[in-house]
Parts: structure tokens; C-alpha cells; sequence
């Protein structure tokens, strides 16, 4: 049976080994808590829990700080590394679903854009013969291919022409 990977945002680690493994002291990582950079989980008695990335972001405020990067930057930079780790989980999610779709829909359709910019529905694998046109379209003016009502003539506002 293999083995499962550890829950690198599980809670487990006590503020004495967190700091330990930080190369850091437990008032240190206290003060960074109340500064919102790095901000662990609580037991029931309130006590702090450190995880894994938590241990990470230790280091890297330690890094960044000593490399002179003010504790305000630290924080956007951590809040900015999680934002992108949430949507890199995101597209990872998206991705396992549509991997799930196309598996479970073969032959599905796909769709391309018509020369009138309609969309043309195609079967798996067809292929569009490639198109090299240019179209120009100004809102003033009624899409390529529209069909045109005489009675409203051209004016943008539609005013001429009306019974």
C-alpha cells in the first residue's frame, strides 16, 4: 500500500519546534502571529500549531528580512505567494475536471467562429479550413453579414427612417 504524503498545511508542530526548525525564537515567531505575517493554527486551549508551510514561510521572512525587505513587503510578498498558490490549486481542479469531461463525452463537439462570426459546431478531429480574412466592424455600423432593415437606415440612433 503506498505511503501518503503528509498534509504540509496539517497543524502539528508546537511553537518550540516550529521555531526550532526555523532557526528562529519562539517570541520571534509570537511577534510575526501578532503582525499577521505568519499566522498558525490554534488548539482548543489556544495554544499555536505550526505546519510545514508555515515552517517555510518562517524561513522566507527570515531570508527576505535579512536580506533588508521591510516586514510590511514581507507580508505582501506571503500574501501574494498564497494567492498564487490558490489559484494554481484552482487550475489544477479545473484541469482534473476537464480531463474527467473529455474522457467521459468521446467524439464530444468543438466549436469554431463562422466567417460571419457565427459559431460553426465541428466533430473531434475535423478541421477548419484556415481563413485569412480580415473583418472590420464599427459599432456604428451593422456587423459583416448582418441582415440589414431598409426602414431604419444607418443612423446610430436609428431615428431616421422610422414611420
Amino acid at each position: 500500500m503506498p505511503e501518503e504524503e503528509p498534509d504540509e498545511d496539517a497543524p502539528v508542530y508546537a511553537i518550540a519546534v516550529a521555531a526550532e526548525l526555523a532557526g528562529m525564537h519562539p517570541q520571534t515567531l509570537r511577534q510575526y502571529d501578532r503582525l499577521g505575517l505568519v499566522v498558525p493554527g490554534r488548539t482548543k486551549g489556544g495554544s499555536r500549531r505550526y505546519s510545514v508551510r508555515h515552517v517555510e514561510q518562517l524561513r522566507e521572512v527570515s531570508r527576505l528580512s535579512g536580506d533588508g525587505v521591510s516586514l510590511m513587503a514581507i507580508a505582501r510578498i506571503l500574501a501574494l505567494e498564497e494567492h498564487v498558490r490558490e489559484l494554481h490549486a484552482r487550475v489544477q481542479d479545473l484541469e482534473s475536471r476537464m480531463r474527467v469531461e473529455l474522457q467521459s463525452r468521446p467524439g464530444a463537439r468543438v466549436f469554431a467562429a463562422g466567417v460571419s462570426g457565427s459559431v460553426v459546431t465541428l466533430r473531434q478531429g475535423t478541421r477548419v479550413r484556415r481563413a485569412t480574412e480580415v473583418v472590420l466592424w464599427r459599432p456604428d455600423e451593422p456587423p459583416p453579414g448582418a441582415a440589414t432593415r431598409p426602414d431604419l437606415g444607418t443612423n446610430p440612433s436609428g431615428a431616421e427612417g422610422r414611420p
